[in-house]
């Protein structure tokens, strides 16, 4: 059974910070320990002096394009750049080709992951007007939730037929993921912005057709709903100031209703439209400063309980086009702890907050089982930092299928060094292991 010691470095979990040892053997952690290792030891040891030790990060919100879309992007290229930025679990979503949206093609997905995935893996089942009878087929221990569209989406998969909407809260036994924007508001949006605009729109108007209001009426909805049937509700990708009062403060454990915050919409504001254009065009859309200020406060308070990516790559060629043809979504998974780490050494958050909201939030949010923390007896998820390396990022290290970033340019104060999956070294200092794949996860329901 192979053996790794990480000794000598900062260990980041659970609210501490400390000089310490990870002893790891198989796939799981066996100690975790203050200190210097005084036992006796074979194996492989890592000398993580001056970096910090954490659990992988679990990206709960991520589209990897596989199947349909692999121009886009794939299962192996995604999740390897996931793992190149300390990410060591995903949750992937179904709007794919065809839509995941029952058992059997959400099975195909799996298999595909278990073959070519790098990290961790689960992915969620589409909800459309007509396949209940398919989310009542769901293991709980085995799939990770019902993603719900409540605003626009591709194929089948906006959800607007009432009694179905209510009957999915009522039964669903795993989580229900929502993305939450009010059609009938983004469609009166859209055709006043092109009576004025016509062609000549641009990516500045993005945050008035998909409004502020059309966010709120369908959260709010949402989170009226949960409450009625006492349903498991994840709000994805809030992206609003008013949003925030519709959750409660505090940490994630044992809340029926949870909040997301992704990583774009605490970096970005309206003010980058000038800059990058449809590069950051995405659903929900990039707000003001305000609004991302507000979000970057409810971090804090707990109002957001876990922060995500939804990666979502589109090629460059789609992106450089007019407005109202451009897709919306934009790649973010490969440096998300980086810049989460990067707000933290502004003070807008610590590193244990960056720990706690990307690691072990979504391992709690989900129930997932035995990952998301430094902790005896569970898998050895890690990922191990230099927080005193910078790295810009660069076309060469962001590892998408589709060859570029929004963040391209940017220069982060720390580099993530090795990330291990399982006990096993799958990336290190900008190498990848061959013929190590990820797991499906489990969960405790």
């Amino acid at each position: 059974m192979k053996r790794l010691l990480i000794e000598n470095g900062e260990i980041l979990n659970e609210g501490e910070r400390y000089v310490g040892y990870l002893l790891i053997e198989g796939d799981r952690i066996v100690e975790v320990g203050r200190g210097v290792f005084a036992g006796e030891f074979l194996g492989e040891r890592i000398d993580a002096a001056g970096k910090w030790v954490m659990p992988g990060v679990i990206d709960c919100h991520v589209h990897f394009r596989e199947p349909g879309l692999t121009e886009k992007g794939d299962i192996a290229s995604e999740s390897a750049a996931a793992v190149a930025g300390g990410v060591t679990s995903v949750m992937e979503m179904p709007n794919t080709q065809p839509p995941a949206t029952t058992i059997e093609l959400l099975e195909q997905k799996y298999a595909i992951a278990s073959r070519t995935s790098l990290v961790n893996y689960s992915f969620f089942l589409g909800a459309t007007n007509r396949n209940l009878d398919q989310i009542g087929r769901i293991d709980p221990q085995r799939i990770c939730g019902v993603k719900l569209f409540m605003g626009s989406s591709t194929g089948d998969m906006l959800v607007d037929d009432r009694s179905a909407i209510a009957s999915l809260f009522a039964e669903t036994p795993v989580p229900v993921v929502a993305h939450c924007e009010d059609e009938q508001t983004i469609r009166e949006n859209s055709a006043r912005f092109r009576a004025s605009y016509g062609d000549s729109a641009e990516a500045s108007i993005h945050p008035f057709v998909r409004s502020a209001e059309a966010c709120y009426r369908s959260t709010a909805a949402a989170v009226e709903l949960a409450a009625r049937y006492g349903t498991r509700l994840h709000v994805a990708h809030l992206t609003t100031a008013r949003e925030l009062e519709l959750f409660d403060k505090g940490p994630v454990r044992n809340k029926k209703i949870t909040a997301e915050a992704c990583v774009a919409h605490l970096w970005f504001s309206e003010d980058d439209y000038s800059r990058l254009g449809n590069l950051i065009k995405c659903n929900p859309a990039v707000k003001t400063a305000a609004d991302r200020d507000a979000l970057r406060e409810a971090v804090v308070s707990g109002r957001i309980d876990l922060v995500a990516t939804d990666h979502a790559p589109h090629t460059e060629a789609e992106k450089h086009r007019p407005y109202w043809s451009a897709p919306s979504g934009m790649p973010m998974i490969r440096h998300s702890l980086q810049a989460m780490l990067q707000l933290a050494s502004r003070g807008l958050f610590t590193p244990e907050m960056v720990v706690e909201k990307m690691c072990h939030a979504p391992a709690a949010a989900f129930a997932i089982r035995d990952r998301g923390y430094l902790r005896k007896g569970y898998r050895a998820d890690v990922a191990v930092v230099d927080p005193k390396t910078s790295e810009r990022v660069t076309r060469e290290n962001i590892y998408y299928k589709c060859g570029w970033s929004p963040m391209e340019g940017e220069c982060f104060g720390s580099t993530v060094c090795m990330t291990i999956v399982n006990g096993k070294i799958v990336f290190r200092e900008g190498q990848f292991a061959s013929g190590i794949y990820g797991e499906r996860l489990e969960f405790d329901r």
